[in-house]
């Protein structure tokens, strides 16, 4: 298949070099350093057990119109980034290109293919203009969730820490041909990769433990086992855990885990940065909106009270906030 990977990050740099390496026509739609990396020398990948090879038979490019049209676009890059590429990825899709979208938390296509009086609703978190709807049809997506543990280590070497998961599904969850052959393909190159008939119930399970132990690590630069083995700080989490749950249920979604065993999966990570806690140390814009700001919206529309979300996700947003200013202020006194 002709694969285009939009970011070459700790996912899109593991995605794509295993696909190249299981034969799949790659091309990495990248910038800056990573582009001039994976030109030159391919993209390096570090397995979890040491060993390590180079896909070097991959494109790169920071041009879309020179990959051109794809069998397969998929979204690598973080919720918030997406709208920034929306306007290029049309030069990507052909007439059956479909989009695989890995961007963590409710995605903006959430209630395409719902149903129930919510149908179409806009989830205007994650596409405040709807420009990302617009410019990348829902009627292309193919849902995903991603699991494994990578870093980008350096340009164009990623390093697979663990986990080998990626479900996918249909919005409609149906079995159609084009989802099996999207699975097929994941798990040609070494993932698991099962049809799922609901994948947005799969997509609540994962953000469960995002929504708040992300915005409560960034805040107290704590990790997860820190943050679950502190009772004040566990019962938070629970709180907003319980709350983001009965949002979940008047959408219809049930969980296969329950509350109590979801934390303790977070316990026995150990000593983890939350990705959130990982960008504000980097001096990075945090990524709320998807995780945090999205739920507190599909709580509203479902008139659904969250009080621990919606304090949680005011600090959280004005940590990114003044984190902006302090950006703004370095490059003001950077051209002084």
């Amino acid at each position: 298949m002709k694969i285009a990977v939009i970011g070459a990050g700790a996912i899109g740099g593991l995605v794509g070099a295993k696909l190249a390496l299981a034969g799949e026509d790659v091309s990495f739609i990248v910038r800056g350093a990573n582009l001039d990396a994976i030109a030159t020398n391919g993209i390096r990948l570090i397995s979890h057990d040491g060993s390590e090879q180079v896909a070097r038979h991959v494109k790169a490019t920071d041009r879309y119109e020179q990959a051109g049209p794809q069998d397969m676009v998929i979204l690598a890059m973080k919720a918030h980034q997406v709208e920034a590429v929306a306007g290029e990825v049309p030069k990507l899709l052909g007439p059956k290109t479909v989009v695989v979208t890995m961007q963590n938390g409710i995605p903006y296509w959430y209630f395409h293919q719902h149903g129930g009086p919510l149908e179409g609703t806009v989830v205007r978190s994650v596409d405040p203009q709807g420009i990302v709807a617009a410019r990348i049809p829902a009627e292309r997506v193919i849902g995903c969730v991603v699991y494994p543990a990578s870093e980008l280590i350096a340009p164009g070497v990623v390093k697979h820490i663990e986990g080998d998961r990626f479900p996918v599904g249909e919005l409609d969850g149906s079995s159609s041909e084009r989802v099996n052959r999207v699975a097929g393909c994941f798990v040609n190159a070494g993932f698991k990769a099962p049809v799922l008939d609901n994948i947005r119930a799969e997509i609540w399970l994962k953000l469960w433990g995002n929504l708040s132990f992300n915005p409560i690590s960034s805040l107290s630069h704590s990790t997860l086992v820190d943050i679950c083995q502190y009772p004040p700080s566990r019962e938070l989490a629970a709180a907003m855990m319980r709350e983001a749950q009965a949002v979940a249920h008047k959408l219809g979604i049930e969980f296969r885990v329950t509350l109590d065993k979801r934390i303790a999966g977070a316990e026995k990570v150990g000593k983890h940065k939350t990705s959130m806690l990982q960008d504000v140390e980097a001096g990075r814009a945090p990524e709320i909106d998807a995780l945090v700001g999205a739920v507190v919206e599909l709580a509203r529309l479902t008139d659904t009270p969250t009080p621990h979300i919606d304090t949680v996700y005011s600090l959280v947003k004005l940590l990114a906030r003044t984190m902006e200013d302090q950006r703004g202020r370095v490059r003001l006194h950077e051209m002084a």
